[in-house]
């Protein structure tokens, strides 16, 4: 934790901040995402991603006396819509027992770490490991192996990326830089990352399971700090799962601010 507590000009409170609050609004937008907002209520609903990613409840802080029917009628309408989805119960979320009323409702749970670096060095990655921006000529390969990765439908997911290569930036919050990454020759995983004003968000790291162990993932996390460092960014971030890519980036010198559940449904 000193790594990041004593970065030299974020407080401890504006590293919160960027781990927590910034990310909420790092989503990519497709033509059909609904963002539903209003005080203590963010939610994107993408009817056309059937198989997870883009629906979500992002952050949810519910009067005690209006919980439960909030809940009801947003796992009706997710579940009408044959979605899968998640409910992000993180720092600030009510009420106390948001989660067990989630639980009782059938839904899965899972606990994330909200982790962050300084990026104020790079991380040693195997040079045999060729990782790339991805731009018009390698989204679509981009694409593929990203929805291979998730095990999600490639349509949908490639149109966004292929918007998010020729407008880059065009969402004034933020802005969205994908890689990938090869093994012998062979397109092997994908991840981005959102460039927040003060910090990068890591999302989306997978690597297609037959190339695990490889270093991929770590080349790709190496990739996107250097990518942001040249950007002027001080802070990389992300909201890893605690069975996954948490300890990995653990030894990678990231660090846990907090964890939170998410629940999957």
């Amino acid at each position: 934790m000193s790594r990041v507590t004593a970065h030299p000009t974020l407080t401890a409170d504006e590293i919160f901040e960027e781990v927590i609050v910034a990310p909420r609004r790092a989503f990519p937008v497709l033509p059909d995402t609904r963002v539903i907002e209003r005080p203590g209520w963010l939610q994107i609903v993408t009817p056309s991603i059937k198989t997870g990613g883009l629906n979500e409840v992002i952050y949810s802080a519910l009067p005690d006396d209006e919980a439960e029917a909030i809940i009801d009628a947003t796992l009706a309408q997710y579940r009408e819509l044959g979605l899968k989805f998640r409910w992000n119960a993180g720092p600030g979320s009510a009420p106390a027992d948001l989660g067990t009323r989630l639980l009782r409702c059938g839904l899965v749970e899972s606990w994330g770490r909200g982790m962050a670096r300084t990026i104020d060095d790079t991380i040693v990655a195997d040079a045999a490991i060729a990782v790339d921006a991805v731009d018009a000529t390698n989204v679509d390969v981009f694409s593929r192996v990203m929805a291979e990765g998730w095990d999600t439908e490639v349509t949908a997911i490639a149109a966004l990326n292929r918007a998010l290569v020729a407008a880059p930036g065009v969402r004034t919050e933020s802005r969205q830089r994908m890689f990938i990454a090869s093994c012998d020759r062979e397109p092997a995983a994908t991840a981005s990352y959102v460039a927040l004003p003060r910090s990068a968000y890591l999302v989306g790291g997978v690597v297609l399971p037959r190339f695990r162990g490889r270093g991929l993932y770590r080349a790709l996390v190496n990739a996107r700090l250097v990518d942001a460092r040249a950007r002027g960014l001080v802070l990389a971030t992300s909201h890893a799962r605690e069975a996954t890519s948490a300890p990995i980036l653990e030894r990678l010198g990231f660090t846990t601010v907090c964890r939170f559940p998410l629940y999957f449904g």
